[in-house]
């Protein structure tokens, strides 16, 4: 196995593959609207602390577990556990990570369906014109056509697994180099075309005034959650792509970067998207439906509209395609390293998820109408599609970080991250108290809050 063993060609491979993995779909619209709606600039504030003392100690923990485990999730935390004499449970955490990810692709690659729908529709017919009615009619007859969701849920799954299949070096970070030097040009473009066409005053007034009174403690909560969502840390994935790090890259430089260009793709994307939205005067809070419909309505109306609209999707696609293959990476990586060819271990890995994305495509038509747990207040109308979200998003990513924060905190010997992160006493000590206490605390309270446990409506 180890003259198998697969490496990131270069740190800049590695830093763009893990910007990648970290930008999804959420990344274009959910960070500004969420911090449009509450407070802007204290939002921000809030959510910048979510990333010093929940996202950046959990990152630093993943990848160091993973180059030193130089496996997948489940053999490195059990390779680290092993030297400590730790039981071996520990590697459940893994195996959750692999299991969430899992699930999130199945119903992540539906909506990445939805973007290239979009993109080869608007390339072909252009932007529809008339109505906000004609708009919505679109995008309702893909929903309702279990078919043609199916047949583009299979397209993304595809392109996803053949970047996947071809490797570390000559796959994920050959596409990486290319897709985020395109993803990024196309956010550049389309903010300018967006500062010309929109109203920009509206749109970063909206984005990044403080408003302190705005900044409750259900807020913060929610600020600092959106940053440990958005990344995806708790995941493990960063275990998996720390596996394949050459030891002179310097992990820490990694997460900084990684963390960076994240929320940079995230406030540029928001300098994309509002100003159209507030010179139009759509709704920012519409979510999908802004992406889908409202915002193809209004770049109909504009100069060279079919253009900036098919830009759009082109991006979003880039977007889902990148975070998806990280995702895809994590059973074919434990399939990989147990014996299997990398592309057996692809094709049997995207195959099922592909299948258990059909829940998700039925949610939206055949299944419109049932609710599984119906009996239950809170999930009274959430269809399949609703609680696979809420249970990845809400249970199992939070029960991942706060495994990993105990593993590394209160079960591994410090020299483990001192040695893989290169820190000092000081740095070492700070994030073992990170680990210990603050970041345990915060993904509960977090939890909590997106479970409407502290604060039910």
């Amino acid at each position: 196995m180890h003259e198998k063993r697969e490496y990131w060609s270069s740190r800049l491979g590695f830093i763009l593959a893990t910007i990648g993995s970290a930008i999804g779909l959420g990344s274009i619209w959910k960070f500004p609207y969420e911090v449009g709606t509450n407070g802007g600039g204290a939002f921000v504030l809030c959510y910048l602390l979510g990333l010093g003392v929940i996202v950046f100690p959990l990152m630093l923990v993943e990848f160091a577990l993973g180059r030193h485990g130089r496996a997948d999730a489940v053999r490195s935390i059990a390779a680290a556990t092993a030297e400590s004499a730790a039981s071996r449970r520990w590697r459940a955490v893994g195996a959750l990570g692999i299991l969430t990810a899992f699930l999130i692709l199945s119903f992540y690659s539906v909506i990445g369906g939805w973007t290239l729908a979009y993109s080869i529709d608007t390339i072909s017919s252009g932007l529809p014109a008339g109505t906000a009615d004609d708009v919505k009619a679109r995008f309702d007859a893909l929903l309702a056509s279990p078919g043609r969701m199916v047949a583009y849920h299979a397209a993304f799954m595809a392109l996803t697994a053949f970047i996947v299949a071809r490797g570390i070096a000559g796959g994920i970070e050959a596409a990486c180099k290319i897709l985020m030097p395109i993803l990024m040009a196309l956010l550049v473009v389309l903010s300018i075309y967006a500062t010309a066409q929109g109203d920009l005053t509206a749109a970063l007034r909206f984005l990044f005034a403080v408003h302190v009174s705005d900044i409750t403690a259900k807020v913060a909560l929610e600020a600092v959650g959106l940053g440990f969502f958005s990344i995806g840390v708790g995941l493990a994935i960063m275990i998996t792509y720390g596996a394949y790090a050459a030891e002179d890259i310097n992990l820490r430089t990694v997460a900084i970067a990684t963390i960076m260009g994240d929320t940079a793709v995230s406030c540029l994307a928001g300098l994309a998207v509002f100003p159209i939205v507030f010179a139009e005067k759509l709704d920012p809070a519409g979510g999908p439906g802004l992406m889908f419909v409202t915002l193809p309505l209004a770049f109909a109306r504009l100069p060279l509209g079919t253009l900036a609209g098919i830009a759009f999707f082109v991006l979003l696609a880039i977007a889902g395609l990148a975070s998806a293959i990280s995702l895809l990476e994590m059973p074919v990586a434990y399939f990989h390293q147990r014996g299997w060819p990398r592309v057996t271990a692809t094709a049997i890995s995207a195959a099922a998820c592909w299948l258990l994305g059909w829940i998700s495509v039925l949610s939206f038509n055949r299944w419109a109408a049932w609710f599984p747990l119906g009996g239950i207040p809170e999930f009274r109308t959430a269809t399949w599609f609703d609680l696979l979200d809420q249970l990845t998003s809400n249970m199992l990513l939070p029960a991942g970080g706060l495994g990993l924060a105990i593993l590394a905190g209160w079960v591994l010997p410090p020299s483990l991250l001192v040695h893989e992160l290169r820190l000092s006493r000081g740095g070492a000590a700070i994030l073992r108290v990170l680990l210990r206490y603050v970041v345990p605390c915060a993904i509960v309270l977090v939890a909590l809050t997106s479970l409407r446990v502290l604060w039910p409506r």
